[in-house]
């Protein structure tokens, strides 16, 4: 991407090398993408949202982005180099992490005034990493679905953003922001990510504390980060990392996963001695004929690039009934204390909590998740025995439909749900996905066992700085 005269246009990587350089303050990016907010957000953050704005957040601090800056701006010159490579650069956060002191509302009129009495992990570490906030962005409410409504996708505003991370990836897109926070449930970060043009990755279950976000599932939550380019969210989950997984009962914690990447290897054939493996699961769902194209020219790529690309079935799948048992049994142990408020609740929202409301079967939630800590140590063994370093596979096997009824009654998702049709697997075995763009709205996936982000994420730096690259938008003016 060659380097704009506006600030704004940078990307994480690109911004950090200037800053560090002092040739661009922290100040000046963070005006720049405040300005670029004001110029193309399409208004005033809305609830609602409008047909004509992308309206990506709930809520914007433009004096805390200020007093960061700065922070930041001191930092830098008086530590240079020994700084952290994120100091002094913009974030958008998610409507889930708490920061102390301020609102946190999760997009819904039911914590409506509710205000953080603590940081979450998350931020709390890129805080401390010298990142500069610039707002909170929309969630589809709760993070209960996948298309966020009140947020237009800034390639076409008529088309979903996705969700639930729909306004982290819309900032991101209409280049608001350089990096965002977002989170995956069942395909959460990666949804948004295929449909606004822009990458992510879900680290390994457990990589990165859920402490201080506000919780969907909490055993199959996931927090992870959200940028245009693969070496930008790269540097972001480093610095998301760094300080070490969390301890939980749930999952065992990931293996240490070594150094992170941040550039493509050079050559011709950076992915020499790699196996690729193409598994049947596409091929079950209903996949449009352009997710089917870029899938091929995603496959000829790896080829290219000196992956061998093998063709395998998949050693397990998890029964919707078992994901419906997880889910909802944890949705209701954090709901339950909103019952009063219900009304407050969108139309479909309120649905999925209405139904979450009849999941409290302990022996039949303990089953479930031990059939999933089966399945997740088949696709382990299938790795190991197959020798396959990764799972290529397209992130949606549709493109963002029509913007406007996912709030409706009747939209609560579940089975059938084409957004989660490829992506909820991922997230009951916990294993790492980088979504990366083959289209403004086509995503393809990689995916590795748990512990392997760094080989997983250098794969997908080659793939995306040699095959496919990022786009911009045109995009949209007040």
């Amino acid at each position: 991407m060659s380097v704009s005269s506006d600030p704004a246009d940078l990307g994480l990587l690109e911004a950090a090398a200037l800053l560090r350089a002092r040739q661009l303050s922290a100040l000046e990016l963070a005006e720049a993408c405040l300005s670029r907010i004001e110029e193309v957000n399409g208004g005033e953050p809305s609830f609602d949202g409008a047909p004509d704005a992308i309206n990506a957040w709930v809520r914007l601090y433009p004096d805390l982005a200020r007093d960061h800056a700065r922070d930041a701006d001191e930092r830098l010159a008086r530590d240079g180099e020994a700084a952290p490579l994120t100091c002094g650069i913009p974030l958008a956060v998610k409507d889930l992490y708490g920061m102390a002191g301020l609102p946190l509302t999760a997009s819904s009129r039911v914590l409506e005034g509710n205000v953080a009495s603590e940081d979450a992990e998350a931020w709390r570490r890129l805080r401390g990493a010298g990142m500069v906030p610039l707002g909170h962005t929309h969630t589809h409410e709760f993070a209960a679905g996948g298309t966020t409504d009140q947020v237009g996708n800034p390639w076409a505003l008529d088309r979903v953003a996705g969700g639930s991370s729909g306004g982290s990836a819309a900032a991101l897109a209409a280049r608001m922001t350089p990096a965002a926070l977002g989170s995956d449930t069942c395909g959460s970060l990666r949804i948004p990510a295929a449909c606004c043009g822009v990458s992510s990755i879900k680290p390994s279950h457990g990589r990165i504390p859920i402490a201080g976000v506000i919780p969907l599932s909490a055993s199959l939550d996931h927090v992870g980060p959200m940028a245009r380019s693969v070496t930008d969210c790269s540097a972001l989950l480093a610095a998301l990392a760094e300080a070490g997984p969390e301890t939980t009962a749930l999952m065992p914690p990931p293996r240490p996963m070594g150094e992170l990447p941040l550039a493509a290897r050079p050559g011709p054939r950076p992915l020499e001695g790699l196996t690729v493996a193409l598994t049947d699961r596409p091929g079950h769902t209903d996949m449009q004929d352009e997710v089917a194209s870029a899938y091929e020219t995603a496959r000829q790529a790896c080829e290219q690039l000196g992956a061998r690309v093998v063709e395998l079935g998949s050693p397990w799948t998890f029964d919707w009934d078992d994901l419906s048992i997880v889910l909802m049994s944890d949705v209701w142990a954090y709901h339950s204390q909103h019952a009063d408020r219900h009304e407050l609740y969108r139309p479909a929202i309120a649905e999925f909590v209405e139904i979450a409301r009849n999941f409290t079967d302990a022996q039949a939630y303990m089953a479930a998740q031990q059939r999933r800590a089966q399945g997740t140590a088949a696709w382990e063994d299938w790795f190991a025995a197959n020798g396959i370093d990764a799972v290529l596979e397209p992130t949606l096997p549709i493109v963002p439909y029509e913007r406007g009824p996912g709030y409706d009654r009747g939209h609560a998702g579940g089975p059938g749900d084409p957004m989660i049709a490829l992506t909820a697997l991922w997230d009951m075995t916990g294993m790492p996905v980088v979504t990366l763009p083959a289209k403004w709205n086509v995503g393809m996936s990689l995916i590795a066992p748990r512990g392997k982000e760094a080989e997983l994420v250098q794969a997908a730096i080659d793939l995306q700085e040699h095959k496919l690259p990022t786009a911009h938008c045109q995009l949209p003016t007040s």
